[in-house]
């Protein structure tokens, strides 16, 4: 008999796992540091050109790559999204996983941890052993009122209209969702996304994290500075409501406000002419794409963080907004609707671009006239991240939901909001 105490094998999958990196390999690499002291684990990737070793980014777990093709490497905006390499990746992981088998080498469980969006079929299907997916996110649609805003963008842009078609019909994905012993999502809504398929089981599990850091608090901010500070993080793409916050401050004029905007995009140039057209240019300013050090001071600063993406999947400039504890301002749809509580600021509708602009509006005088809510919310937003977020807690969660699938403990507890899909 199996002693349910002992440390799992775990082969956990990503396209790369990257701690110098952005993005999903960064998000990969900080799940499996934090669950290499929990479990045996195994990582499977492919090893990028240029890219530190990924042995030596993780000597607490055994490493098994394969090399990505450089040509593959030349469009990155490209192979972000559509993850050209995912074919030979399976290919090379099944061929793996079949010949450890074979040679009497063992897994509790498989967990292919990324790609994000619910499009990749796992290579972990029919193999015989437990398998998890996710957390999974993205496939949001566009609400309808904007969609004349964001434009038609890059062709491979336009191929997220198949996830839900494919979500319905392709037989590989929807055989590795439904076969999986629990799939995670990043939050409630992506249930939704996946209601095509019949799961076994599926959890809300944000994947983004923190590193623990002293729970004390931050220096207080003042409760009436002049100006108010608002402060925008984020690519500059139209979804990010950039924009939004540009018309909003045209609704503000007898407010004493200043905007700064970090990151850069064509988005950028967009909501800087719109803020000369609206004659509010003199109370913006535009940051660019800044190093990682000055976004962190650019939060420290502020006092209101103003974040109207209308399609996000999850953000984790959320986590970093909470964390220096500000109060958030929101769209109440996709991943922010899960991350910000209440407590922690305000979300709004989403309709049309001027009704959002106008509910920005809104929401940043109400903050403005209460000086206490708006210190509170930032406490609470801190708070929220302190006790949910660091990698630490999250790995030990992860491991219970593994021990629970495998029948090894009782139910694993969650963080407050968990869906269960069909049985």
């Amino acid at each position: 008999m199996t002693d349910p105490e002992a440390r799992l094998k775990v082969a956990l999958l990503s396209p790369g796992f990257d701690g110098t990196d952005v993005g999903e390999a960064f998000v990969a690499f900080k799940w499996a540091e934090a669950l290499a002291r929990e479990v045996d684990l195994t990582v499977l990737a492919l090893q990028r050109e240029g890219r530190p070793p990924l042995a030596e980014q993780l000597p607490a777990a055994r490493v098994v790559t394969w090399r990505e093709p450089s040509v593959l490497l030349r469009a990155e905006r490209l192979n972000a999204m559509l993850k050209p390499a995912w074919p030979l990746l399976f290919s090379k992981v099944r061929r793996w996983m079949r010949a450890a088998a074979a040679r009497g080498e063992t897994f509790d469980i498989a967990h292919q941890i990324m790609p994000l969006p619910p499009r990749y079929p796992s290579p972990f299907r029919e193999l015989g052993l437990p398998y998890v997916l996710g957390p999974v996110g993205g496939a949001l649609p566009t609400p309808a009122g904007f969609r004349d805003e964001i434009g038609a963008g890059a062709w491979y842009t336009r191929l997220r209209r198949l996830d839900a078609a494919r979500l319905a019909r392709d037989p590989w994905l929807r055989a590795s969702f439904s076969q999986a012993d629990l799939v995670l999502g990043v939050a409630p809504y992506v249930a939704d996304i996946l209601a095509p398929v019949p799961l076994k089981r599926f959890e809300v599990e944000l994947e983004l994290g923190i590193d623990p850091v002293a729970a004390t608090d931050l220096p207080p901010r003042a409760a009436d500075p002049r100006p108010l500070r608002l402060l925008h993080v984020g690519r500059g793409v139209r979804s990010k409501g950039l924009r939004d916050v540009v018309r909003a401050l045209a609704q503000l004029r007898d407010l004493d406000l200043h905007l700064t905007s970090a990151g850069g995009g064509p988005e950028i140039e967009a909501a800087r002419a719109e803020a000369l057209s609206l004659g509010v240019a003199e109370r913006i300013t535009f940051e660019g794409q800044v190093p990682r050090a000055r976004v962190d001071a650019l939060y420290a600063q502020a006092d209101i963080f103003v974040f109207p993406s209308f399609r996000e999947p999850t953000g984790g400039v959320f986590y970093e907004a909470m964390l220096a504890g500000l109060p958030i301002v929101t769209a109440a749809y996709g991943g922010p609707d899960f991350i910000v509580t209440d407590a922690c600021g305000l979300r709004l509708p989403v309709t049309t671009p001027d009704a959002l602009a106008s509910s920005v509006a809104g929401a940043i005088r109400t903050l403005h006239d209460d000086p206490a809510r708006r210190l509170a919310m930032g406490r609470a937003a801190r708070k929220e991240v302190l006790e949910k977020g660091p990698w630490p807690r999250k790995a030990a969660r992860l491991v219970s939901l593994y021990r629970d699938v495998l029948g090894r403990e009782g139910p694993a507890q969650g963080q407050g909001r968990i869906t269960r899909g069909p049985t």
